[in-house]
């Protein structure tokens, strides 16, 4: 089957059989480690030292090597599997397989590097990562949609300068004496050295593969799907938001980096395989026609999450993840929605919290008042968008770099504010850097989120209290956005991000509707704020920086928008979701951590600039040329302007 510039052949030429033989030897290969011990010791994370007890990457592995084993089954047409893969494509069946070589190597280098060499592998080690090579190398013999032909990217050659230096680095570190001053300097700075030059290679090896394989799609209608009660389609959206639920916990339960690392590669391949499949195409089919359950499940499947912890450990890392999300929705009014460029949008989410603080009874406050828990939020929320109005009025006709720098002096001028705000430098309001300590916790319709309480059987603490709180703030955001974005007001910010002058000689107020979209995204913020300051205990000003080792601050805030997908709903919870738990998984990195996080959103951005989940308008922007077009009703064909 050939379209134009493409092609569906095999990148190893290999009979179609051997190909599907090879493939299921090597996924079963790799099942069948899972349940074989991979160390010898337990010093390992996880202890895989069992036969028949998979623990830790083990689940990993068993995981990737049964999907790609579905998949491959799919492709080949065995009744009752086909639903797996509705198009067909042995694409899906190589990105399963290269997550389970990427699983598999991984965790065979960790434990080499953990245990110092090759030798601490036991036999379940070795067949998971020859059993991982043999699946991937029976994919590349099965019929691919690839291109017909793929130039070779070629980075700048001064980058490649990095792969000479970044040896004599590490060497010259080993030279010196540790007691030297400068020693600690040199080793972080062979360090930096040593992940940049890893970066380009790996970036280059990756357009080398790129025009190698020169994989692409070959545009298949997608079957239509077998008729269905509507019980069972209605069975189907719940088993799948029960089966995102398992792997979101899965993800943020993670004990060890190792794991999460392995996680976060799974994650990738099993998402673009089953998109490439086409079952992600029918499950979304599904979601349309059934909205209300789809919402209903979705809330459902993010309520249940503290049901299914032992203790609060996790449950507080999902509560700031939500507090997160909420803030970075509320950025996305402002600068997916109407294109501003906000650098100090954290110090709204402080305002918020500030407000909160003073009226919520804390006895550092001057202000010795206590608010109820309605009162409180509608201060933080009012104070925030007055806020937001101030500063606005007088900066919003300003454009581009300009605003963002003066977006940025607000975020900096308001840390400063309150650090001085100590009864020696200004007036004794905030407490200068010791904040406002000893909040109270929320008290909601006689229910003290600060105790403990029991529903349906299940005790829950503190952290799970304020979780549910917060995922309620969130619905609350969520529905805003989607209502906002789709009206006439949405539709005139999009119009002024696109092209500011054209939408006001179309007669939309640009100052007014941007000035709108400042406020009511600055609103939002005050009131995750406000949630933010009873579960923290304390408000201090270093926690409303533009940039820090762990969110939130006005860096992470952008980037999660833009890495999610600028526009979208489910694009900054995904990217805030993962700017949260990358950072605090990959503690073990220890003083590279920052520079690993930045090289791979280089990455990400340099593979994928439109975010992980783009609106149809971002995809056009970045890749018209490779986006098929879709004919409309007077045989007009959809472009970026008519996106």
């Amino acid at each position: 089957m050939t379209t134009t510039g493409t092609e569906t052949t095999p990148v190893i030429p290999l009979p179609g059989r051997t190909a599907a033989l090879l493939t299921g030897l090597g996924a079963l290969a790799v099942t069948g480690s899972a349940l074989m011990p991979w160390t010898w010791t337990s010093d390992y994370p996880g202890d895989l030292t069992y036969y028949g007890s998979p623990a830790g990457l083990q689940w990993l592995a068993l995981t990737a090597g049964l999907l790609t084993l579905l998949l491959l089954l799919a492709t080949q047409g065995i009744p009752g599997l086909r639903w797996a893969a509705p198009r067909h494509s042995h694409n899906a069946v190589l990105l399963a397989a290269t997550g389970a070589l990427a699983v598999g190597w991984f965790s065979a280098l960790s434990i080499a590097n953990d245990l110092g060499g090759l030798a601490n592998l036991e036999p379940g080690g070795w067949v998971l990562a020859t059993g991982s090579l043999l699946a991937v190398a029976g994919a590349l013999g099965l019929p691919l949609d690839r291109r017909t032909a793929v130039p070779l990217r070629i980075l700048d050659r001064r980058l490649f300068l990095l792969v000479p230096i970044a040896p004599a680095a590490w060497f010259a570190t080993h030279a010196i004496p540790e007691d030297k001053p400068v020693a600690p300097v040199l080793t972080a700075l062979a360090g930096g050295l040593a992940l940049a030059t890893g970066a380009v290679l790996l970036v280059q090896l990756g357009h080398l593969a790129h025009t190698w394989l020169r994989l692409g799609t070959v545009q298949r209608p997608l079957p239509a799907p077998r008729e269905l009660p509507s019980w069972a389609e209605v069975g189907l959206i719940v088993a799948a938001f029960a089966v995102g639920l398992f792997a979101i916990t899965f993800g943020i339960d993670t004990e060890y980096g190792e794991l999460f690392t392995g996680y976060l590669l799974l994650a990738a391949s099993v998402v673009t395989a089953l998109g490439r499949s086409g079952l992600i195409a029918r499950l979304r089919a599904l979601t349309v026609k059934y909205q209300a359950v789809t919402t209903g499940a979705a809330f459902a499947a993010a309520a249940s999450f503290p049901f299914t912890q032992t203790s609060d450990q996790y449950t507080s890392v999902a509560t700031n993840i939500l507090i997160f999300a909420t803030v970075a929705l509320g950025l996305n009014i402002v600068v997916g929605l109407a294109g501003l460029l906000d650098l100090g949008y954290v110090a709204f989410l402080g305002v918020g919290a500030y407000s909160a603080a003073l009226v919520s009874g804390s006895p550092a406050s001057p202000i010795h008042v206590q608010f109820p828990f309605w009162a409180a939020v509608l201060t933080g929320a009012v104070v925030s968008m007055v806020f937001g109005v101030v500063i606005g009025a007088p900066t919003l006709r300003l454009r581009g770099d300009y605003l963002a720098i003066v977006t940025l002096g607000f975020g900096e001028i308001f840390r400063i504010t309150m650090l001085n705000l100590n009864g020696t430098t200004g007036p004794k309001i905030t407490n200068g850097s010791n904040g406002i300590p000893r909040i109270p916790d929320l008290e909601i319709l006689g229910w003290d989120l600060g105790k403990p309480s029991t529903v349906l059987g299940v005790e829950l603490g503190r952290f799970s209290n304020y979780y549910l709180l917060m995922l309620l703030v969130t619905a609350l955001v969520v529905l805003v956005f989607a209502r906002v974005g789709n009206s006439r007001i949405g539709r005139a910010w999009v119009a002024i991000r696109e092209d500011e002058t054209a939408a006001e000689a179309m007669g939309i107020n640009g100052f007014r509707l941007k000035l709108l979209a400042f406020a009511l995204g600055a609103c939002l913020a005050g009131l995750a704020g406000t949630v933010q300051a009873h579960v923290s205990y304390t408000v201090t000003p270093d926690q409303y920086t533009f940039a820090e080792a762990l969110p939130p601050n006005s860096a992470f805030l952008l980037a999660a928008v833009i890495l999610g997908g600028m526009g979208t709903i489910s694009g900054p919870l995904a990217g805030a979701t993962l700017l949260f738990l990358i950072p605090k998984k990959l503690e073990f990195l220890a003083d590279y951590q920052l520079l690993a996080f930045g090289i791979a959103l280089i990455v990400l951005m340099r593979v994928r600039p439109e975010g992980l989940i783009p609106n149809r308008r971002q995809q056009l922007e970045f890749h018209e040329a490779a986006i098929p077009a879709q004919p409309t009703g007077d045989g007009v064909a959809l472009t970026k302007a008519g996106a």
